[in-house]
């Protein structure tokens, strides 16, 4: 049955951490602008600095809203951002509302990362190691960009990282809560100075056993170890961000059986049985156009 998610606005989907939004063939959010567009979405995907900090991406976002709100004649778009593009996205509805209709977050640390402040604390600065993983780190950023025909963006590795620390989302939210839930793990206010919030997530489940074909994914494998990292959110995590962490407005469900990188539709995540996570977007393109939106 052919799908109907032809939004009113336009629909951006901003990547997080190391994104971007084509090198070649190979999309970062995989399969799902087409699947979008085939259920008549209209869709876009910004490139953005692939390490930074919030204010710095959310500033080329507000850029980027605005080359596709003259090119299309749209007045408002729709923000979905994975990760660190919902903070990005956040931050260009703050300070654009009248130029967003909605902002989503898909497994986006809206309260931080327990993984980033570990990764924080073990990078002492002014040190070496620091020094060495900000050099690593950022040339891998500039090495994506250049292959996605975008060189030239700002990267800063210890930038992203310190942003997505706890303390540094916490000081971000202070500034920018719109959406945010006032009690920790419940669902923040929907609609907030004329922007409609959302969020989804998923956790990691089970048994590795129980995997299937994920056991032979080697990122679902670092997600599952990494998530032994976490301590406030131990077994309530996508590996890198936990689940109540993720809660920002309209929570659509925060336990999807995936991991961080499923939410994207990468490699594990063409081989899940639960959930199809390019389902999910257009469900919610569909959502959003139940909405006026």
């Amino acid at each position: 049955m052919q799908r109907n998610a032809t939004t009113q606005y336009p629909l951006l989907l901003v990547h997080g951490l190391f994104g971007f939004d084509r090198i070649g063939s190979q999309e970062h959010f995989h399969g799902i602008r087409q699947a979008l567009n085939n259920a008549g979405a209209q869709v876009f995907v910004p490139y953005l600095s692939a390490v930074q900090c919030n204010e710095t991406r959310g500033e080329q976002l507000l850029q980027q809203i605005d080359r596709v709100l003259s090119g299309t004649g749209a007045d408002r778009v729709n923000l979905i951002g994975h990760s660190q593009g919902a903070l990005t996205s956040r931050y260009a509805a703050a300070l654009a509302s009248k130029k967003v209709a909605s902002v989503t977050s898909v497994s986006g640390p809206n309260h931080g990362s327990e993984l980033a402040d570990i990764l924080r604390q073990a990078l002492i600065p002014g040190r070496l190691s620091e020094q060495v993983a900000s050099a690593v780190a950022t040339l891998f950023a500039e090495w994506l960009s250049l292959l996605s025909g975008h060189a030239g963006l700002p990267q800063n590795a210890i930038a992203a990282l310190t942003a997505l620390t706890t303390e540094g989302v916490k000081a971000f939210n202070g500034k920018y809560p719109q959406g945010l839930p006032d009690t920790w793990g419940a669902e923040g206010p929907e609609l907030v100075n004329g922007v409609r919030y959302y969020s989804w997530s998923g956790t990691l489940q089970g048994s590795l056993l129980r995997e299937g074909k994920a056991v032979l994914d080697p990122m679902h494998l670092c997600c599952r170890a990494l998530s032994r990292y976490f301590t406030v959110e131990r077994e309530q995590n996508d590996g890198l961000v936990g689940r109540f962490s993720s809660h920002l407005g309209k929570v659509i469900r925060s336990d999807y059986p995936l991991d961080h990188l499923d939410t994207l539709n990468q490699t594990a995540g063409r081989v899940r049985k639960e959930v199809d996570p390019v389902n999910l977007y257009v469900e919610h393109a569909e959502r959003l156009q139940m909405a006026g939106l």
